[in-house]
């Protein structure tokens, strides 16, 4: 991982910014002043502005409409929500309504599966907002050793369902959906844009080991400082690293990209 003083101006003018949420943008569960100001300034030098996060829609809502950004896809990419000038934001979903019913009904099982096999595993507190996932918490309120947190990934697995860890949750669902999958969907859906055309136009900024297929494929992909506790366990590391962590992190990440627009 590369140091933000060896950035480099990109070969065509940026398009846009995704970034994660949690530990990136946010500091001990709070968006930060500099990372807002951030949101703002990077819309105002005219990119779009993506957040992308693991965390369900009904927590998302509020942060879609009350943020400077142009879409909040949710859920690693099942969803997403888009601002609406003095009114509740819009849902759109890549699954239809029935598969979502359906998909519901058997993740209950699998959780409650979990619940009853794992030791200390426990559904996470924003779990009532969820619609296309389920999601363990393994940082944020309750602590779950590796052993564990590797025995939640298994037991999704072999229900046939992804799974994937970010840095508080441990997060399964059906479908072959991801964060990846997500960002594409959301730039054809609102802008008719091919992301797998324009991957050195935009730029991926994340903390955690379910960014790493974001990484894989940005040319122009950052990591939070945070991100070094998770080093060890990253097939695909983002091609920078910013000196300070979460929310501060994030702000030098803009600052560069402010800097290098051509």
């Amino acid at each position: 991982m590369l140091d933000l003083s060896q950035w480099q101006r990109p070969p065509q003018p940026w398009l846009g910014v995704f970034t994660d949420i949690d530990d990136t943008l946010t500091t001990e569960g709070v968006i930060t002043t500099d990372a807002l100001q951030s949101l703002a300034a990077l819309k105002q030098a005219g990119l779009m502005v993506i957040p992308i996060t693991g965390r369900p829609m009904g927590w998302s809502r509020d942060f879609a409409q009350a943020w400077p950004v142009d879409a909040l896809v949710a859920e690693n990419g099942a969803a997403a929500w888009l601002p609406q000038a003095n009114d509740t934001p819009q849902a759109i979903y890549q699954q239809s309504a029935a598969e979502r019913c359906a998909n519901w009904a058997r993740m209950q099982e699998v959780a409650a599966r979990i619940v009853r096999e794992v030791p200390g595993a426990a559904l996470a507190q924003d779990s009532a907002g969820r619609e296309t996932d389920i999601a363990i918490d393994h940082s944020e309120f309750t602590h779950l050793p590796t052993d564990a947190i590797a025995r939640v990934v298994h037991l999704m697995q072999s229900e046939g369902m992804t799974a994937t860890v970010s840095s508080i949750h441990i997060n399964g669902w059906f479908g072959s959906h991801n964060k990846l999958s997500g960002a594409r969907w959301i730039l054809k859906a609102l802008w008719g844009r091919d992301l797998d055309a324009e991957w050195a136009r935009w730029v991926y900024v994340g903390d955690s080991t379910n960014d790493q297929v974001m990484f894989e494929h940005f040319a122009f992909s950052a990591g939070v400082a945070n991100i070094r506790r998770f080093e060890s366990q990253l097939s695909h590391r983002p091609r920078y690293i910013t000196p300070s962590e979460r929310g501060a992190g994030f702000a030098e990440l803009a600052r560069h990209v402010l800097q290098h627009l051509t």
